[in-house]
């Protein structure tokens, strides 16, 4: 076991060991329905749809009489099946423990953290950047540490550890099974917040539990590597950020990697590089407008002189207009989002899309 993990898993069996008795806890249930309008090109084809979508969530908490608090959260998706679970155990000194399952225990904190008046760009065209460490997002436990002040920023530090790390869920007690192409995973990130200004830093490593091979060449899949960095600031009802992201899923290029066809991250060999930048305006209270803008360049990392082309880079670009208005319970929120070179396809068709959503919260 090595030191990273030993740290982790001292620290929750002092905590536990401190606990008393528990006070009578909690439930509660919230959720919201929502309608879409969508329409625009992707993929050469144009539609126009309607959409619905509904989620409810339960959450139960309580406190035990050390001042431990401990509470679990589930999400249900539309069919009522459960999409994201987690257990959630706040100690008063030793910081926080996430152990479950859902989106985000830890890389959710991190991708496409730009600010935004209604949804990241991956809604509409799905992004590398959103998909940094997200193979933690299967049974796995984290950690938050409390906030320390240093000289006046604010420095806290999250963690993540999964056994197998393959972005699978299971319930009802039961463990992930074994995976033939994927071990664990380990997550570290580290966010500061000084006044106005907040800065993230992640990154996280997923290893091969047996030597995978790439199907075309033969050559060995090594470990895969995602990062992100981002820094934001706000000037009264004014906010920018920058964000940056790299995935290298270890695949080794071969000669089906090109820059006229799609490209499916981790599939695909080479190097994903990102970087995302937006700007948000809060016109008042209730209504906010923002533009962002996202530029991924994937890279064969194929320079050999029997390569397809001599510039095996390629990158896709989205410009996304976005406005939100709020009024109790009720949100009004529309984007447009212009996409060039989708799925990192020189030859694809550019996309324009757009939706219109009619949102209720309870």
């Amino acid at each position: 076991m090595n030191k990273f993990k030993k740290i982790g898993l001292t620290a929750l069996a002092g905590s536990l060991v401190t606990m008393g008795s528990a006070t009578a806890g909690e439930m509660s249930v919230s959720g919201s329905i929502g309608v879409t309008l969508g329409y625009g090109t992707l993929g050469g084809n144009s539609s126009r749809a309607i959409g619905s979508d509904r989620d409810v969530a339960f959450t139960g908490s309580g406190e035990l009489d050390n001042g431990t608090t401990f509470s679990m959260n589930t999400l249900l998706d539309d069919s009522y099946e459960v999409s994201g679970t987690t257990t959630t155990i706040a100690t008063p000194s030793f910081g926080t423990f996430y152990v479950g399952t859902g989106y985000g225990l830890q890389s959710g904190r991190y991708d496409e953290e730009v600010p935004q008046a209604y949804e990241q760009i991956s809604d509409a065209k799905q992004t590398m950047a959103n998909l940094v460490g997200n193979y933690m997002d299967g049974n796995a436990i984290s950690y938050t540490s409390p906030t320390f002040d240093v000289m006046g920023a604010s420095i806290t530090v999250d963690a993540g550890y999964a056994p197998t790390a393959a972005d699978a869920g299971f319930g009802d007690g039961a463990n992930d099974a074994h995976n033939a192409s994927y071990g664990e995973g380990t997550e570290l990130g580290v966010r500061i917040a000084y006044d106005a200004l907040q800065i993230g830093v992640y990154g996280t490593e997923r290893e091969t539990s047996v030597p995978n091979s790439n199907t075309t060449t033969g050559q060995e899949i090594g470990d895969e590597f995602n990062g992100a960095w981002y820094v934001k600031y706000s000037m009264g009802p004014v906010s920018i950020g920058y964000s940056e992201t790299y995935m290298d899923a270890g695949v080794t290029a071969d000669d089906s990697s090109s820059i006229n066809s799609s490209v499916v991250e981790r599939t695909a060999g080479g190097i994903f590089t990102g970087e995302q930048m937006s700007i948000a305006f809060n016109v008042n209270d209730n209504m906010s407008i923002s533009y962002t803008t996202s530029d991924e360049t994937y890279d064969t990392q194929d320079d050999a002189a029997t390569a397809v082309t001599t510039d095996d880079d390629v990158t896709e670009t989205v410009d996304a207009i976005q406005v939100a208005y709020s009024m109790g319970g009720m949100s009004i929120k529309a984007y447009n989002m212009e996409v060039t070179n989708p799925d990192h396809d020189d030859d694809a068709a550019d996309a324009s899309i757009t939706e219109i959503a009619l949102g209720f919260a309870f």
